[in-house]
């Protein structure tokens, strides 16, 4: 096979958004912060969604040109989830990617669990991000291109921890969730994929967890780690690969970027 410079178009070998316009959820704190960044530096236009649109604003006035908005929205009042997303496409154009940031963590045992309990796990970190996937994937607000779609779940979809039952639970569903989804959707060219994301510092989720544990646990958590804990910047990185044109034959995976911790 004879192999020409011209064969590796920017387009195909470098990580680059430019021209695509990404929704996040999360976007006003942690990892969706830093993907609606970096995202922007890569060229996107960004649709940033979050419930605090002081933090929103924040974010926005950090990322680089480009024709980005704010939503300041509860994921979880599902009846205004289009009306959202048909507003930024008749105004704006059509959606090329989306990463579901948005997430809740709940510790608590088995027993003092209720059905309550799981359904704001499952409101946030499931229902929430599958029914936006739902909305955007329509074909008057999908790209003509495609699209990439990203869902952050957690090493604890895959592993396990007591006092997590429900967290683990919501993690786990985003995993296979998405699994079927790749596959209903790559008739229309989108790719869907999952960061399985080990325990990331610098998040208000990690912050609050880390300062309810006492120091001997915390250690355990960061020795379970081989490369350390990880940075938001890191998962954000792995969410723009799979956002890119670089990732087109990757659908239906569920990546760790985790610091080994999968491996142990």
């Amino acid at each position: 096979m004879k192999i020409n410079s011209s064969d590796f178009s920017e387009s195909r070998n470098s990580v680059s958004l430019k021209g695509k316009t990404v929704v996040v959820t999360g976007a006003s704190s942690g990892i969706g912060m830093v993907c609606s960044v970096f995202a922007s530096k890569a060229g996107a236009n960004v649709v940033l969604i979050g419930r605090d649109n002081v933090r929103l604003k924040e974010t926005l006035n950090v990322l680089n040109g480009g024709n980005h908005h704010i939503v300041s929205q509860d994921i979880t009042e599902y009846d205004k989830l289009e009306s959202i997303i048909a507003e930024y496409v008749n105004k704006r154009g059509k959606i090329s990617g989306f990463v579901h940031c948005a997430g809740i963590e709940l510790t608590l045992p088995l027993k003092n669990m209720n059905p309550d309990s799981y359904n704001k796990l499952f409101s946030v970190n499931v229902i929430a991000g599958f029914e936006l996937a739902r909305i955007i994937a329509k074909k008057k607000y999908i790209h003509e291109n495609g699209a990439g779609f990203v869902f952050i779940s957690s090493t604890m979809g895959v592993t396990g921890q007591a006092g997590l039952v429900g967290y683990c639970a919501s993690k786990g569903a985003v995993i296979s969730g998405c699994r079927a989804m790749a596959i209903e959707l790559a008739g229309k060219n989108i790719r869907v994929n999952t960061i399985v994301a080990g325990h990331v510092k610098n998040t208000k989720m990690s912050d609050e967890l880390f300062n309810r544990l006492p120091e001997s646990a915390v250690e355990k958590i960061e020795e379970m780690h081989p490369l350390g804990l990880g940075d938001p910047e890191d998962i954000a990185n792995a969410a723009l690969f799979l956002l890119s044109d670089s990732a087109k034959w990757i659908t239906g995976a569920a990546i760790p970027v985790d610091g080994g911790y999968t491996a142990m």
